[in-house]
């Protein structure tokens, strides 16, 4: 039985945005487990590594919920390799496929995507880059699937409907139907919004979403086309839908709809995500930067933004992580203000509008990142003892 104990946290973000602020100062993991957390919890001798968290900050690994990875560690659309594993460098140690619609030669026929997505979902179970855990293999919904066909990539291992109006089933009475299917089987939907995003794409107002009833309106700030205010302002107010802001998309509208979010009450269906790659570029710091963006200038506070990038998601999609709490996975960032910034820890420098510092990154009680890469160097930093 591997034993890890991490030591001396300055603050534990819960992920739990009904109480951000863990009490405790320690987290026990057991297995790739979290087994505690509390203060002064865990025997150091029986412990396989001691992570002296010099004050810093812990919180559940961040998760990206919305990157069109294909197949391995490459992108076509702008031709770079190891772009999954540069995320996990920015303290994301889940990341979500939203399609893997950039596929070279992407087959669009029922037996075609049904094929493409079940190999996706397959062959991440088996590949973690740079450690990261990647939920792959998002079917694009195109004409003549059945409601057979979503058992049968069910029972594969198929999680995630990629966002509706990428395929041919555009139509929200089209998709309806194929949406309830995959909710039955236990599928998490994903529904993109706003002007179109690649050739093929189609515009998707907040009419047809409340049609098609997804679980999640794909970057409600557009990808990279915003939904207008008032379109936004409708999916807000008058549905219960997970609401996706993305690194992505239209800034403007990522912090209006965010002083809304707060008006509304709404934080807990709020959920992060890169929409990378795109046109955009590819984008390691990606959530993080959204996470400043809306510490920074809404009125949402720092600790809920982590709670957005973490067990919104995962509640959303069903994930045992996300949440530092007993029998969670143990994927954690240990993280600090960067040298220089005016925050005096993590969630100072995120509410500044600075990335923090990522020190160590943990998959499943293992650390993957002894020291990231991708953002500055930490003001404090953790130590094995």
């Amino acid at each position: 039985m591997s034993c890890t104990l991490l030591k001396n946290i300055g603050t534990i973000v819960s992920g739990d945005i009904e109480k951000p602020i863990a009490e405790g100062d320690s987290i026990w993991i057991e297995d790739g487990l979290i087994k505690a957390v509390g203060s002064g919890i865990g025997d150091e001798s029986s412990a396989d590594f001691v992570i002296d968290c010099a004050g810093t900050t812990v919180t559940p690994g961040l998760i990206d919920s919305h990157c069109h990875v294909i197949l391995g560690d490459y992108t076509s659309r702008q031709k770079q390799i190891g772009f999954l594993e540069s995320e996990v460098h920015g303290g994301v140690t889940t990341i979500i496929s939203a399609g893997e619609v950039h596929l070279q030669g992407r087959p669009k026929d029922p037996a075609g995507v049904k094929a493409l997505a079940i190999l996706a979902a397959k062959s991440f179970q088996n590949f973690r880059p740079g450690g990261g855990k990647v939920i792959g293999g998002a079917v694009i919904l195109e004409k003549g699937l059945t409601k057979q066909d979503f058992e049968e990539m069910a029972r594969e291992g198929v999680r995630t409907v990629g966002e509706i109006g990428l395929g041919s089933v555009k139509d929200p009475e089209e998709a309806a139907p194929m949406v309830r299917w995959a909710k039955e089987v236990g599928m998490t939907v994903m529904m993109h919004s706003g002007g179109t995003s690649i050739p093929g794409s189609s515009v998707v107002t907040a009419e047809m979403i409340m049609k098609a009833n997804p679980d999640i309106v794909s970057h409600l700030n557009g990808g990279p086309t915003a939904v207008p205010m008032e379109e936004a302002r409708k999916l807000i107010y008058e549905t219960e839908f997970a609401l996706e802001i993305a690194h992505c998309g239209n800034p403007k509208v990522a912090v209006e709809a965010g002083k809304m979010i707060v008006e509304a009450g709404a934080q807990a269906r709020v959920i992060i995500g890169n929409d990378a790659p795109s046109g955009t570029g590819v984008v390691p710091l990606g959530i993080l930067r959204v996470m400043n963006l809306l510490a920074a200038l809404t009125p949402i506070r720092p600790e809920e933004v982590v709670c957005m990038a973490t067990g919104n998601t995962a509640r959303v999609h069903k994930l045992n992580r996300g949440i530092i709490a007993e029998g969670k996975e143990a994927d954690l960032v240990i993280m600090d203000a960067p040298m220089g910034s005016v925050g005096d820890d993590a969630l100072g420098a995120i509410e500044a509008g600075d990335n923090p510092a990522v020190s160590m990154v943990l998959v499943d009680g293992e650390i993957v990142v002894g020291k990231s890469r991708n953002t500055p160097p930490p003001k404090r930093k953790p130590a094995i003892v």
